[in-house]
């Protein structure tokens, strides 16, 4: 059963991160679990959390690997937050056999409707960025929804109706909107910015983008390589990308 739109969307919300100034201080994901665990895919299972091995439900996980430029050997830290990316083409709802996952038409969301989900983890296995997460007590899937109760809640001020994690990043190094429109802000951020999609050769057409981080500068006016895609190469797949694929195949 596929639950995808007939048609791709023609609004895109997503999300736009900034690898430059983010610090790695995972609030994001702290928030996100703060309002989801009392929202639309309540509860947020945690299992053994203050034991050996904790464990448990989080929309959002944040990275941190080093990357070193072959050519100077100048070394970098980068943060790299990662969820749901809401894909145009989204594997996870294509092998969703009951139709509990899909893409709403409206917004090109991806959600889970947990009352017909059977916890089978088929889209899981199919979503090439690691981006579902399985409630072990409630047999269910969940993931990120862009905090879907949360954008559209007129109770809110309009500033306030962003999703959790945009909200609360302390160095704004998260940027929402719709990336469906070129002249929205998101978009001319991702231009400006040369921001890329998250490993494209899946061919999944990704939502969210990722801006790189810029150069810096070493010593009197030296400037390593940037550690992000080559601008001419075709599916934008550079070092820094190369490293962030080893993380999330490992």
């Amino acid at each position: 059963m596929t639950c995808l739109p007939k048609e791709s969307p023609a609004k895109k919300l997503g999300l736009v991160i900034d690898l430059d100034i983010c610090v790695g201080c995972h609030a994001c994901a702290v928030n996100c679990k703060e309002w989801n665990t009392s929202g639309k895919m309540a509860p947020l299972t945690d299992l053994d959390a203050y034991g050996a091995k904790p464990d448990g439900v989080w929309f959002n996980r944040v990275h941190t690997f080093e990357a070193v430029d072959p050519d100077t050997g100048v070394s970098r830290t980068t943060h790299f937050p990662k969820s749901c990316l809401h894909c145009d083409d989204a594997p996870c709802v294509t092998v969703c056999p009951t139709g509990a996952s899909y893409k709403r038409e409206e917004d090109g969301i991806v959600l889970v409707n947990t009352d017909i989900c059977i916890g089978c983890k088929l889209c899981s296995w199919a979503c090439p960025y690691g981006a579902r997460e399985y409630d072990e007590d409630e047999g269910v899937m969940k993931k990120c929804t862009l905090c879907v109760d949360k954008i559209y809640n007129e109770n809110l001020p309009e500033q306030s109706r962003v999703p959790a994690c945009v909200s609360t990043c302390p160095t704004g190094a998260r940027s929402f909107g719709d990336l469906g429109d070129p002249d929205s802000d998101v978009s001319k951020l991702v231009a400006a910015r040369k921001g890329y999609a998250l490993m494209p050769e899946q061919g999944t057409k990704p939502g969210n983008r990722y801006l790189p981080p810029r150069p810096k500068q070493v010593g009197k006016g030296v400037a390593p390589r940037m550690l992000t895609h080559q601008d001419d190469s075709s599916d934008g797949a550079g070092l820094l990308a190369r490293w962030v694929d080893k993380i999330l195949t490992a």
